[in-house]
């Protein structure tokens, strides 16, 4: 089963996507903020990272850019999934190593079928 860090200041955003993903067959984990995922990320391996852009502590792009600093993560599929849609945001996180960028609200069907094209 493969293992996804679920990463979003909002829990009603983060209860929402951890219900779309366990209902995929996905095993999930929950992270509050960059900071969180973070330190969760250097316990354990992840299959995928979903991440918010904007959080406190640290947003998804800086979570993007440590992250792929670690060689554990190196080829970890990220997906930022944000309100934010400017192509100048969709630069710096395609800049920061993320593999792919989708806007809130989400499409549960779609974000499982981006997911199931990324994830090994």
């Amino acid at each position: 089963m493969h293992s996804i860090l679920a990463v979003d200041d909002s829990a009603s955003m983060r209860q929402m996507v951890a219900f779309t993903l366990k209902n995929a067959g996905f095993n999930v984990v929950e992270a509050v903020d960059g900071q969180d995922a973070w330190e969760k990320a250097t316990q354990r391996d992840f299959d995928l990272v979903l991440t918010d852009q904007n959080m406190p502590r640290m947003d998804g792009i800086s979570l993007t850019k440590k992250l792929r600093e670690n060689p554990k993560f190196k080829a970890t599929p990220i997906l930022i999934l944000t309100t934010e849609s400017s192509d100048a945001m969709k630069q710096a996180g395609r800049a920061a190593g993320a593999t792919g960028w989708l806007v809130k609200p989400f499409d549960p069907a779609k974000l499982i079928e981006v997911i199931g094209k990324v994830i090994r």
